[in-house]
């Protein structure tokens, strides 16, 4: 505009010029050439130069014109718009920007001035207000506020207001950019509460200085007094070096997204320490190179691979390396030795244990395996390692003694094992069988060389026990104890192995006998007295469970009747039945069978069953119905060690549960206090169960059952096992 102004005005000069030379050429003589020549060439110039002028304003008109349209353009590609005001000549000028802005139109916007204001949500009201105050220090206002477009979007704005101001301090002029800055204050405060609400410590460092901590940071420290203080104050002293280390070769490392994770300990402010996870990476933080840090707290998870490492490498009963950790140790030493280095493996048992284990309790048994554990180990000391294979076995590891060391060590364990072990103030005696292999003659690996061991540990107990023998070829033809035990199970029945031992079941209160247990027991004609714990395996992988089991019934049913006979008749027998015997499509017919043959009320018979039975639920449940339907009662034997789920239970025709006797035990035990058993004793009364406690040795025991409601029990307390004869002359 101001170009063609200036156009119009030269053009209107030349004219005038014309003009005036024109009037003078009316007044002066024609005769004037030289007046004229002067004319003619100041009029040629002045044309000139108009010409000129006119074409170069031209072009600079079109190139302003196409500058503005260039700036349109940009404007209108932007999410921005420009708001200017004069305040003396109250010109407004707004740019079409704002429409996409605000979503209101232009001439919206010049009706009413205040549109703008209008249009922020009353929440932030406040910072309007806030921005006219700042505005009157006549210096430029950046304020963020968030509008609501006709549509209900809310918006935010980045409104840069820049005051004018004359020499006499007057508000002459007024101008605002705004832009929308909503994706950018969206993912700002995304990521701020990803940050924020993380439970991980996220912090960031500069010059080994926190510059920001996140509030789960502050809290795991334990003060809000972080920022600026140095990052080594909350290092553990042993980690110092390591993270110097670490963030030396990142400084050195020109990879800005090089990362590192490390685990170090952390002091807190109260004087723990945690352990911690960190992750550590270059940042870009408020235009400085920084370190961003991640952190989160792994004391629990360290704790539970700890208790987890120990449960898979440790006994629990004796804190002795496991057999797991021993084979591990073995096969590292086979790997690292030569064929020229010796090596060798004692399997030591313990003669007797199970004996004792029977008639003393499983308490008094694992009180006397850890004494046994702590001598073997003061035996053995540095010179190898020492574990316990399970029940009473052992295994020790020697790694390059030589055979008169082997000997000497062997020798030293038996003659220790002389001395008697005290359990409870109570002397016990309890002798050691040890097999000897040795490698490389017995074995070139760690499996062959324990099986090796344990094959010469059996010879031991064939030499008359308490003496140690090493393993020799000539063992190869002999059965190792399972196959000799497989074979003796296969004769006993015939042979009349077995018999029926049978342990009282009693009414807490009053010391009423209500009902016995029926107990098998193996007298083998040269092991002597075999476990159930060690034979009913082998019965149940061979199948040959089948058989006993029908035997114990029909013994079972007899006895039953001798008792009836003398007036006893009111005695239920409890009698465990295999889950192998419970696969077996005749088994239901197999104890009618049975109770018909022996002419006995089902009533007065209850089935022991254990909780294996929930591997197969469906068909359990099948079976379960059929033996009720028989008559006879169902009871949840060793409850709360195995498939247990309340949501099946509650289904299963059940009339008992008994207490395991690990959770008695928990009764005396002042950690535990009982927890478990009143947990499962008030579970059961609530199912409308029977409840009854096993394995009672202490009347505090008994107090406590009383107490929670328990009325039935069985254990040491009241009575040992005892043999059918025995347990007439206790109900006489």
């Amino acid at each position: 505009m101001f170009l063609l102004k200036t156009k119009w005005l030269l053009i209107s000069l030349f004219v005038l010029v014309e003009i005036f030379v024109l009037v003078a050429d009316l007044f002066l003589p024609i005769k004037h050439i030289a007046f004229s020549i002067l004319h003619i060439t100041i009029s040629l110039v002045t044309v000139v130069f108009i010409l000129v002028l006119i074409y170069v304003m031209n072009k600079t008109t079109k190139e302003l014109k196409h500058s503005n349209e260039r700036l349109r353009y940009i404007f209108d590609s932007l999410d921005v718009a420009i708001w200017s005001h004069d305040m003396k000549t109250d010109h407004l000028m707004i740019t079409p920007g704002i429409e996409k802005l605000y979503g209101y139109s232009l001439d919206e916007f010049y009706r009413d001035q205040l549109l703008w204001r209008k249009a922020v949500l009353p929440e932030d009201q406040k910072v309007i207000e806030e921005r006219l105050q700042q505005l009157t220090n006549k210096e430029p206002v950046t304020s963020f506020y968030r509008i609501i477009r006709p549509d209900g979007k809310v918006r935010w704005i980045r409104d840069r207001g820049i005051p004018t101001y004359d020499e006499k301090g007057d508000f002459v002029d007024f101008s605002s950019v705004l832009f929308d800055v909503t994706e950018q204050k969206e993912r700002e405060e995304r990521y701020r509460g990803l940050v924020e609400m993380s439970p991980d410590i996220i912090a960031v460092i500069r010059d080994w200085k926190f510059v920001f901590i996140n509030k789960a940071g502050n809290e795991l420290f334990g003060t809000s007094d972080i920022i600026g203080r140095h990052v080594l104050g909350f290092v553990s002293t042993e980690n110092v070096r390591s993270i110097k280390d670490i963030v030396q070769e990142m400084d050195n490392n020109d990879n800005h997204i090089e990362k590192n994770y490390f685990e170090c300990q952390l002091l807190l402010s109260n004087g723990d320490v945690i352990d911690a996870e960190v992750s550590l990476m270059k940042i870009l933080y408020e235009g400085r190179i920084a370190k961003l840090v991640v952190g989160r707290d792994i004391t629990e998870r360290k704790k539970a691979q700890q208790l987890i490492h120990n449960m898979a490498y440790y006994d629990s009963v004796t804190n002795l390396p496991n057999r797991n950790m021993f084979k591990e140790h073995l096969i590292n030493s086979l790997t690292t030795n030569g064929e020229n280095q010796e090596l060798a493996v004692l399997f030591l048992d313990l003669d007797r244990f199970k004996v004792i284990n029977d008639t003393k309790g499983h308490s008094t048994g694992d009180l006397l395996l850890k004494d046994v554990a702590d001598r073997i180990r003061n035996t053995v000391k540095s010179d190898g390692l020492v574990s316990r294979q399970g029940g009473d076995e052992f295994l020790i590891l020697l790694d390059g003694k030589k055979k008169e060391e082997i000997e000497k060590i062997a020798q030293q364990i038996i003659d220790d094992f002389s001395r008697p072990f005290y359990v409870h103030c109570e002397e016990i005696f309890v002798t050691a069988s040890i097999g000897i292999s040795l490698y490389p003659y017995d074995g070139k690996d760690q499996e062959t060389l324990i099986k090796n061991a344990d094959t010469a540990m059996y010879l031991a107990k064939e030499h008359g026990k308490n003496n140690f023998q090493y393993y020799n070829e000539g063992l190869n033809t002999q059965s190792t104890r399972k196959m000799v035990l497989e074979v003796g199970l296969r004769k006993a029945l015939d042979t009349n192995q077995f018999n029926m031992v049978y342990q009282p079941q009693f009414e807490l209160e009053t010391g009423t006998i209500i009902g016995v247990e029926a107990l098998i027991r193996w007298e083998h004609p040269e092991l002597g007295p075999i476990s159930p714990v060690e034979f009913i395996p082998i019965a149940e992988e061979t199948g040959l469970i089948v058989q006993i089991g029908k035997w114990i019934l029909q013994q079972v049913c007899r006895d039953y009747n001798q008792w009836k006979q003398h007036g006893h008749g009111s005695i239920k027998m409890a009698v465990n039945i295999s889950v192998r015997q419970m696969q077996e499509q005749e088994f239901i017919s197999s104890v009618k069978q049975v109770m018909e043959e022996y002419n006995v009320d089902p009533n007065m018979f209850e089935l022991e069953i254990t909780e294996s039975i929930m591997q197969n639920i469906n068909q359990s449940i099948v079976i379960l119905k059929e033996l009720k339907q028989l008559g006879v009662k169902i009871a949840i034997d060793d409850f709360g060690k195995g498939y247990s789920s309340l949501s099946y239970l509650k289904h299963l025709p059940i009339d008992k549960i008994k207490v395991d006797k690990s959770f008695v035990d928990d009764i005396l035990d002042p950690t535990h206090n009982g927890s478990i058993a009143k947990a499962i004793i008030d579970m059961g009364h609530n199912m409308k169960f029977t409840v009854i406690a096993e394995g009672i040795e202490e009347e505090k025991q008994v107090d406590f059952l009383l107490k929670n409601n328990c009325k039935l029990g069985q254990g040491f307390f009241f009575s040992k096992p005892l043999p059918e004869y025995e347990i007439m002359k206790l109900l006489s």
